[in-house]
């Protein structure tokens, strides 16, 4: 069942540009200061981390506080546009390798 909603591009970019604004805000750069992943809980340089939206934006997520964290590239590359119930369910998975 493919659960992807028809969220169309230009509300894509809006979100996008909103993400990079919250890039350069205080609470961000305070989270990344912490230098924790948000999914594999590793630490890393600051400079080393993505911001990852837990509801992808293809799938409706939105470019807020709430929805943004930390994650190494390892991990944001690996969740891809996931919910976090699949993120879950793909980590499992793995571990059962």
């Amino acid at each position: 069942m493919d659960m992807f909603i028809d969220v169309d591009e230009r509300q894509i970019r809006l979100e996008r540009a909103k993400a990079r604004a919250l890039r350069k805000q205080g609470w961000w750069q305070n989270k990344i200061a912490k230098g924790l992943c948000h999914y594999c809980g590793r630490t890393f340089a600051p400079k080393d981390l993505t911001l990852d939206h837990i509801v992808p934006l293809i799938r409706g997520g939105l470019s807020t506080k709430g929805n943004c964290v930390p994650a190494c590239k390892e991990c944001n590359n690996r969740k891809k546009d996931l919910l976090p119930l699949e993120w879950e369910e793909y980590l499992r998975h793995l571990e059962n390798k």
